[in-house]
């Protein structure tokens, strides 16, 4: 690898295919290898890294888990795959872990770099993109829902994700369809109404006169 230049490897990656020969040789100038060892942690869910990695060779995994520990496999990276842009785009912590399933070089670019190379954060372009960041960020939590908690720790995940903080007070406005909530947490209208029935017995929530639904306890997903 040290005989091959930033801009040939810059050029090998299809995410830098399109740009000029100026902007290629911006990047190259910018960017710095790195080995990461089989089973090494390339980004943690969580934090920051404030980097865009792009593996050349090797193959890594990205992950999600739970607080016990159990983990869901998102997607397995391959060579010019690339990871750490949507926390670039939008300054959030990582939404999940990328490990190294084997000895994997990578590209680092860092976050000014980064920057650089996209539209200016005021226009419509870097608007879409935070956009498509956020849904990606919902879908990543759908499919870790899916794969690591049962029902009653979907509902409970879903309606934390619909409430409003109104004065400390959570409240989901209008009323909660248990036929649509059914569909986004992969279970029966049944099966959500028995969560949601005991759920109210509890008192953990409250339902209002209008549909709206009151969270008045601490409300957990683990």
């Amino acid at each position: 690898m040290a005989m091959i230049s930033n801009l040939d490897l810059i050029r090998r990656v299809p995410l830098f295919s399109m740009l000029t020969t100026d902007q290629a040789q911006s990047i190259a100038d910018s960017v710095v290898k790195r080995r990461f060892k089989r089973g090494e942690l390339i980004v943690e869910q969580g934090t920051k890294s404030n980097a865009l990695f792009i593996l050349l060779n090797g193959r890594a995994r990205v992950l999600t888990a739970d607080q016990r520990g159990r983990e869901v496999i998102l997607a397995v990276l391959q060579s010019g795959d690339y990871v750490g842009e949507m926390s670039l785009i939008d300054n959030e912590p990582h939404s999940a872990s990328v490990r190294a399933e084997v000895q994997t070089d990578m590209l680092v670019l860092g976050r000014m770099e980064f920057a650089r190379c996209l539209p200016e954060s005021s226009s419509l372009a870097y608007g879409i993109l935070r956009g498509l960041v956020a849904r990606l960020r919902n879908a990543d939590r759908q499919i870790e829902s899916l794969a690591l908690l049962d029902v009653y720790g979907r509902v409970a995940r879903t309606l934390l994700d619909m409430a409003e903080d109104e004065k400390g007070i959570k409240i989901i406005r209008g009323k909660v369809s248990r036929q649509d909530m059914a569909k986004v947490v992969g279970a029966s209208r049944e099966m959500v109404s028995r969560v949601m029935k005991d759920l109210e017995e509890r008192g953990v929530i409250e339902t209002l006169e209008n549909g709206s639904v009151v969270i008045k306890e601490r409300l957990t997903h683990d």
